[in-house]
């Protein structure tokens, strides 16, 4: 047995080295297949490779929101935060900066000869009562945006169309949530490999049958990460064994994720511009239009006061309200402007990130785990069966060492 380790020790001693360097290696390489590349590289379907996430971002963009929404983000209790005599105040000075270039517009494109042959005054009366009553027509909007919310804004279509958009964002949230547990991946390839590699010098000093090492190669590679998974993730609760206690990296680190996930949600997902776009934007914006157009025709009527019958009786009451429609459609074509001043509010009043972390923090462990071992199971089969084979190869590689 020894006679053999001492004419060739080198080989012998490289065993755990190699073992080591093959499980470290399948690791990290099924780590990175994950998320790169972001593109498909080589011949659609079959002749290349796409990384998990990027080629599944539908799928994992859709559970995570899911997850989201069922346990961490509930649209009342968000929009609820929202103060309308708070948004009027900052709205206010933004509308009032733009009204009289609003009508001014609208007027000069339906009645222009009408309209610059209205006295000053009844000019100055129309902007000042409606000036006077933009406040009002502000908040009433925003007290029908919160207790219509749900039909005025579309949540879950809205994350799932932005994260399907923006992969980078999407293995973000993966990527970060998970760093800790991916980089114990990577390093326990060398902890589980080296021992293995041990076992193999030993195996091969007592039969040196040419299939053993290719046979140990594809042993490291798949145990290694199956070790690996099992630690992140079992058990999920504490267990006393002796004096250790036995549990998941990952539920270890509950309230570190959580402070995590509260960030990457509130600065990457549900930000102001997002959500302020998802209302303007979304598959429900109709409705919230409507909601606009019902509080802004019932504020120019008011808004018209004394001149109201001059211009019913000048252009008409098609052409009035034409012309009412008209401002209507200027405040759609300036609201993303008018609610920039907003972003900075929204952001304070939502407080994603704070409620995010405290919900995260409280989920049961099978809920916790649902947040982020999507992306190991699918991943899993790389993990595994891609370690078996390289590590098969190496094993072949390693084999010529011994016998050229």
């Amino acid at each position: 047995m020894w006679q053999t380790f001492i004419e060739h020790p080198l080989l012998y001693l490289s065993m755990p080295f190699v073992s080591a360097f093959v499980g470290w290696g399948t690791n990290v390489l099924a780590i990175k297949m994950a998320f790169e590349p972001k593109e498909f590289i080589g011949k659609p379907p079959i002749l290349g490779w796409q990384g998990v996430i990027p080629r599944m971002a539908e799928k994992f963009a859709t559970m995570t929101v899911d997850t989201m929404s069922a346990k961490l983000l509930d649209m009342h209790e968000l929009f609820s935060k929202f103060d309308a005599g708070r948004v009027t105040e900052i709205m206010e000075p933004y509308m009032l900066d733009i009204i009289e270039d609003m009508l001014n517009d609208v007027m000069m494109a339906e009645i222009p000869n009408v309209w610059e042959a209205l006295p000053i005054a009844i000019k100055k009366q129309i902007y000042n009562a409606i000036k006077a009553e933009a406040p009002d027509s502000i908040h009433e909007t925003m007290e029908d945006i919160k207790n219509n919310i749900e039909e005025v804004f579309d949540l879950r279509t809205m994350l799932i169309t932005n994260l399907v958009k923006d992969i980078d964002v999407l293995c973000n949230i993966f990527e970060r949530s998970a760093s800790q547990e991916m980089k114990f991946i990577a390093k326990s390839g060398v902890y589980f490999g080296f021992p293995l590699g041990i076992l193999q010098m030993f195996v091969w000093m007592h039969w040196q049958d040419w299939y053993l090492v290719p046979l140990f190669g594809a042993l490291c590679g798949y145990v290694t990460n199956v070790l690996a998974l099992h630690m992140i993730f079992e058990p999920k609760k504490p267990v006393k064994i002796g004096p250790f206690t036995m549990h998941g990296l990952f539920f270890r680190r509950q309230d570190e994720i959580a402070a995590e996930q509260g960030m990457l949600i509130a600065k990457e997902i549900l930000n102001p511009e997002r959500v302020i776009e998802g209302i303007l934007k979304g598959p429900s914006s109709d409705r919230l239009f409507k909601l606009i157009h019902k509080n802004v025709k019932k504020a120019i009527d008011e808004y018209a006061g004394l001149a109201k019958p001059l211009m019913l009786a000048t252009v008409g009451t098609e052409r009035f309200i034409k012309i009412k429609n008209g401002v209507i459609e200027k405040i759609f074509e300036r609201a993303q402007d008018i609610m920039k001043p907003l972003h900075a509010y929204t952001y304070e009043a939502l407080d994603v990130e704070n409620l995010v972390r405290e919900k995260v923090k409280l989920l049961s462990p099978e809920d916790f785990e649902s947040m982020i071992r999507p992306i190991f199971q699918e991943d899993e089969w790389i993990m595994t069966g891609g370690g078996a084979v390289l590590g098969i190869i190496v094993g072949f590689l390693q084999l010529g060492m011994f016998f050229f």
